[in-house]
């Protein structure tokens, strides 16, 4: 190689992790918010936690009816949307083709959707509605039974609706309407042009701040688990100067999957995890009650379709009890911060897939997967509560962390499957942290699909200090209080993009061409696009500005 050539290379190195492309409204002022959040949680530690306990009981009282509202409308529109007649419009044109196979794509948008939460909450959240729930006499069969329908509910259609909705709209409006990939772009069939200007500034900063407070938030669940495990296995001790050591070691992790970007980073460890955690189902299915488990899951799907009208609508109206604020209302809000995350990102992957394709992939199948795992790890604890030695229950409400090894000291090989659920947890962690930072460095880069590698460090890192400062301000209350407090100004977003991805599929009048009608958008001509360039260079010629 001659030197001109490798001094040419060196150069394109040093401008690609050098250079910034930002858009300077959304990334100065989403960073100066989150920092700020930051500096007080640090100068004020003291206070706190009792204050995060306040705001997050006032928050729940006043709008979970909100959230439960915006979750069951999001689902509708979805479904409505699977079996109307834009099902076979193909995102990014009828001559666009996948970018990644059908099992990669699976295992990116499932990494990216649940997989800390469920290894965190997996066997202690039916553990917890099996000893107290306020519609069961708690430790009865019945009990056992709403268990799992409650948890079901939790991480069933609903979020995966809430995924679905925000990155269809993104997908079919970045890559068929030829606008930039950034959450301002699904609100163009409402106000045109006017996504370039404040309101859409307005949208992409409260997507940014929610969707990194909402990845900081299973960051610090999932690092809570790491330690547990650690000190299960090392007995090093579960203390907030040991998780910030652990945030800080992870996310240093992380930096190689951001170097080495979507296809080898991401993809590649995404791919590890679901393998891994596929190794650890598989040894509990079949060293557990495996008849138990196989029964389990038919009566499970069986009573959550059953009962998922009145159970997604209920709203302790009547029992006039505040249980929902830390597990319903937690979850929708949670669901609903990590929205722009998940949607962009499985945007991002999703292109040449029909619009059916799409809903049944990220609606139904990781529904289903989800179920799966629930009931294996959940059902085998109910088992071993109700029939065997006991003792989960117990060691859930005393260490819900601890939760996952507790259920392997029953198992043989207890010392190499919590090792291993300690290598999946981190591995899931980094995915998240590399994922998250590069969907908050595509909103700030204002639509860039490929964004710098520099900027996305920044992020990467951001979120590992947001995360350590929610656990040292507050611990799970703070991490509880941040997904609700970030995801109620989305949901009002959510809702405005379930409007406006109906308009503009009813706009759409063709492959590739879109009739935009509206006093709003008179000055708009129809657009018609050639077939989109390859990924690995750009997505579209618009800029945001």
């Amino acid at each position: 190689m001659s030197e001109e050539k490798k001094d040419h290379q060196s150069e394109s190195g040093k401008r690609e992790w050098f250079h910034l492309d930002i858009h300077p409204w959304v990334f100065f002022i989403s960073a100066a918010l989150i920092i700020l959040f930051v500096v007080g949680a640090i100068l004020f530690q003291s206070y706190l936690g009792n204050f995060f306990g306040q705001m997050q009981n006032g928050m729940s009282k006043y709008a979970g009816w909100f959230f439960i509202f915006t979750v069951n409308i999001v689902l509708v529109v979805c479904l409505v949307v699977l079996i109307s007649r834009f099902g076979s419009i193909k995102l990014g044109g009828p001559d666009a083709e996948p970018e990644f196979s059908t099992m990669g794509w699976f295992s990116m948008l499932f990494s990216a959707g649940m997989g800390i939460g469920l290894l965190f909450y997996g066997v202690a959240e039916p553990m917890f509605h099996y000893t107290a729930n306020p519609l069961t006499e708690p430790g009865t069969q019945e009990a056992a039974r709403r268990a799992m329908d409650i948890t079901f509910l939790h991480w069933g259609l609903h979020p995966w609706g809430v995924y679905t909705i925000v990155g269809l709209s993104l997908a079919f409006f970045s890559f068929n309407k030829n606008l930039p990939l950034s959450i301002r772009t699904a609100f163009y069939p409402v106000f045109g042009e006017k996504i370039y200007g404040g309101i859409g500034n307005v949208i992409d900063i409260i997507a940014t701040v929610a969707t990194l407070f909402g990845v900081a938030t299973s960051l610090g669940l999932g690092v809570q688990q790491v330690n547990a495990g650690l000190d299960h296995l090392l007995g090093i001790g579960q203390t907030k100067t040991i998780q910030v050591i652990l945030i800080t070691i992870i996310t240093a992790f992380a930096t190689w999957s951001v170097v080495n970007g979507l296809d080898k980073g991401i993809k590649r460890l995404s791919q590890i995890n679901i393998g891994l955690a596929f190794l650890l189902l598989v040894f509990v299915f079949i060293l557990g009650p495996t008849l138990f488990i196989l029964n389990a899951f038919l009566e499970n799907i069986g009573y959550y379709l059953q009962y998922l009208p009145q159970l997604s609508t209920w709203n302790e109206t009547y029992e006039h009890s505040q249980w929902q604020h830390g597990w319903t209302i937690f979850y929708w809000a949670w669901w609903i911060a990590w929205s722009p995350f998940v949607g962009m990102f499985i945007a991002r992957v999703s292109y040449g897939r029909t619009i059916k394709q799409f809903i049944l992939g990220v609606l139904l199948v990781p529904t289903l997967v989800t179920f799966i795992w629930i009931t294996v790890f959940g059902n085998t604890a109910l088992f071993i509560e109700m029939f065997g030695a006991g003792g989960i229950a117990k060691a859930v409400q005393e260490n819900i962390p601890l939760s996952m090894f507790v259920l392997m000291e029953n198992f043989p090989l207890s010392t190499v499957t919590s090792a291993l659920t300690v290598f999946v947890v981190i591995a899931f962690f980094v995915t998240s942290s590399d994922s998250g930072s590069m969907v908050i460095d595509i909103i700030t880069s204002g639509g860039n699909p490929n964004p710098p590698v520099l900027s996305r460090l920044f992020w990467a890192i951001l979120e590992g200090v947001v995360a350590a400062s929610l656990l040292v301000g507050g611990g799970l209350v703070a991490l509880q209080t941040a997904a609700i407090t970030t995801g109620l100004p989305f949901a009002l977003v959510l809702l405005g993009m379930c409007y406006a991805l109906f308009k503009g599929l009813s706009e759409y009048a063709g492959p590739q061409e879109f009739k935009i009608t509206g006093p709003e958008l008179k000055k708009t001509r129809s657009v018609k696009v050639k077939k989109r360039p390859k990924l690995d260079k750009t997505f579209g010629s618009r800029r945001l500005w």
